[in-house]
């Protein structure tokens, strides 16, 4: 029976890529989205459209592949497309398009996003909510992509407008959490794949990564869940893989130490974290200040570990032989020239605490501000939701002659 089935899977590998080149012709000139429709609605026929785009490779294959196994998706949880992070809406859209697929699509079995499941799943759901630029209102769009995990190609992505006024966009605790923006080049790679059209290979990295992300989100939801021994040890088991030099993941080692008062380790961690961020010229630090002010947060909940994080990034931006500048943003709140201002004066605020550090930085360390230019979320609301915009950036740079 075996050797039966050899044939047929490889015959039908065959005819699977030939349909999606079909699929892709069909698809290049596929519609813009319908008229926006209320959440609930939007994420129905997001999923509605993206099956019925599997539907339309040949019946026969469909009753074939049927007679030897299930198909099997998981659906990598869904981000907030500017961001790169998880959020309370997010959370929700993934539980109504797993409740869609259970009762209306039952040829397909969804399974948990983990390390098990991603070896026997044939196809991988992603998904991103992302503020629609062409909406006057400024409302989100759901893009959603099915991905054949073997081929690396996208057999199906479909996009719905949503016309709430307003979503929970709060990170999640994980995000809300983390001391710096972990949105890097394998998160930009699944932003990207969630937007592909049919057809088209998927991106590469975000394929590659994808058993280590079943480990980081399951870290990642025993964190959320206050299992914090659990965590540590399924962060740690991340950071030991080949691909585990993540900054998502150093922070969630971050984060379980300092929950769990290995205050040493935290340190040494974030270190580690500050020396990735700048290694990858992608280092974004959360330093929260008070409103119109260069003084940090005086909450201790909030700014307690802002000299550690600090006295770590000194002696990894003193260790590189470039320089740094460090770049200031302010929320959308206020005029363009007040914001301004104080984005360069909390800049120069931190860089003046760097050097105090490390002396030696003050010929490596410039100042910049951007004011709200470069706002990641923009919506102005100056609230957990848009903490990335108050954001401070180190970024690499040669050093002038």
């Amino acid at each position: 029976m075996t050797k039966t089935i050899h044939p047929i899977r490889t015959a039908l590998r065959a005819l699977a890529m030939s349909c999606a080149a079909l699929l892709c012709a069909a698809c290049a000139h596929r519609p813009a989205p319908g008229n926006a429709m209320p959440f609930d609605q939007a994420v129905n026929q997001a999923v509605d459209d993206l099956i019925v785009q599997t539907q339309k490779l040949p019946a026969f294959l469909a009753k074939v592949e049927s007679s030897i196994k299930q198909s099997r998706i998981v659906i990598d949880p869904l981000l907030e497309g500017a961001s790169g992070q998880q959020t309370e809406v997010t959370r929700v859209a993934e539980q109504r398009i797993v409740q869609r697929m259970q009762s209306q699509f039952k040829q397909f079995t969804v399974t948990p996003f983990n390390n098990t499941e991603i070896e026997r799943a044939q196809y991988v759901l992603n998904g991103t909510l992302v503020r629609d630029k062409d909406s006057a209102d400024g409302r989100y769009r759901l893009n959603l992509a099915l991905t054949e995990i073997k081929s690396g190609v996208v057999i199906a992505q479909s996009v719905a407008r949503i016309s709430d006024a307003t979503l929970d966009t709060r990170p999640t605790a994980f995000f809300r959490d983390s001391p710096v923006n972990g949105k890097d080049r394998g998160v930009e790679g699944y932003i990207r794949t969630a937007e592909t059209q049919p057809g088209q290979a998927a991106d590469a990295l975000y394929l590659e990564r994808l058993p280590t992300s079943t480990v980081l989100q399951e870290a990642t939801a025993a964190y959320e869940a206050g299992r914090m021994s659990e965590a540590l040890s399924r962060y740690e088991a991340a950071s030991r893989r080949p691909d585990g030099q993540q900054l998502r993941i150093y922070s969630g080692l971050y984060l379980t130490q300092a929950q769990l008062g290995r205050t040493a380790d935290a340190e040494k961690t974030f270190g580690t974290l500050a020396r990735l961020g700048l290694e990858t010229n992608n280092l974004s630090v959360k330093f929260l200040f008070k409103p119109g002010s260069t003084d940090f947060l005086a909450d201790p909940k909030i700014s307690a570990a802002y000299p550690m994080w600090l006295r770590q990034i000194a002696r990894q931006a003193a260790q590189i032989d470039a320089c740094v500048v460090v770049t200031g943003h302010t929320s959308r709140t206020g005029s363009e020239s007040v914001n301004e201002r104080l984005s360069l004066q909390r800049a120069l605020s931190v860089k003046t605490r760097l050097v105090g550090e490390a002396p030696p930085l003050s010929k490596k360390l410039r100042e910049s501000g951007m004011g709200f230019r470069e706002n990641i979320v923009g919506t102005g609301a100056d609230d957990a939701s848009d903490a990335l915009d108050r954001r401070v950036e180190f970024k690499v740079a040669p050093c002038e002659a």
